[in-house]
């Protein structure tokens, strides 16, 4: 990613703790429109706490945040100001088991919009298309997805506010291989196509040497390595090595044994 590339998030020495139990220390790190970045670290790491600072729907106990060039005063309106021009995807998808998924899909538009319910509807199904679901899955429930289905329609709702940041928590949990990198394929597609920038917490390093421009790795509160990941499979510091390496080689042996099945 070009240096001159505008940012999209900043953060300037963030620290969070919950009770007396540190999470981050002092991390700064910045974002920038249009690139893919992965958020990478052992369980507890804090991954997943980082991203949601970032969403503002965690704030931390020091520090800045900066979202499109704005710094964040968490003063009511300006936050959900910014947080319109934000999607989150939730690690299992968090549909309402309610609802067909084409009214998924509407509830942003229902509850942030004044348009007609004829105009949600329709865009509700041109962002289930565009996650590459059929049609005729507007209309089914929840419990009649696929897992790798449920993954789509959640991105379809995280989707329907127009974002330009968009942030997954672990978009290929719990799927299989096959449908883990046909997500990959479509997160690249989505971010070329509209224009997006994408910040995902994920385990699979397959994922982020397929799509990712940076990997930061978290360890011990601080961020550790924020590299392109194939210079962090090079990386001389021995965390990072064991870290890549042997997720790496555990990631394959996964895949392999799925293909044999």
């Amino acid at each position: 990613m070009k240096a001159s590339a505008p940012s999209v998030a900043e953060l300037h020495h963030i620290s969070t703790r919950f009770g007396s139990h540190v999470i981050h220390e002092d991390i700064s790190l910045r974002i920038d429109r249009g690139e893919i970045v992965a958020l990478l670290g052992g369980s507890g790491s804090g991954k997943t706490t980082l991203m949601r600072v970032m969403a503002l729907l965690h704030r931390p106990q020091s520090g800045t945040v900066k979202l499109f060039g704005n710094q964040v005063s968490y003063a009511g309106q300006d936050e959900f100001e910014l947080r319109r021009r934000m999607g989150y995807m939730f690690q299992f998808g968090a549909l309402f088991g309610g609802l067909t998924v084409r009214h998924n899909v509407a509830m942003p538009l229902l509850e942030h919009t004044a348009l007609s319910a004829r105009l949600v509807g329709e865009i509700a199904q041109l962002k289930i298309q565009l996650v590459g679901l059929a049609p005729h899955v507007a209309g089914l429930m929840p419990s009649e997805l696929s897992g790798g289905m449920i993954k789509r329609a959640a991105m379809a709702r995280t989707l329907a506010l127009d974002p330009e940041l968009l942030m997954l928590d672990e978009p290929g949990s719990g799927l299989d291989p096959a449908s883990a990198r046909s997500l990959d394929e479509l997160i690249l597609r989505l971010r070329d196509a509209l224009g997006l920038t994408v910040i995902m917490v994920t385990h699979d390093l397959i994922s982020v040497q397929g799509i990712a421009d940076r990997a930061i790795l978290l360890h011990d509160g601080k961020i550790l390595a924020d590299d392109a990941p194939k210079k962090l499979l090079q990386s001389e510091d021995p965390t990072v090595r064991y870290f890549f390496q042997l997720k790496i080689e555990r990631s394959h042996l996964v895949e392999d044994k799925e293909v044999t099945l």
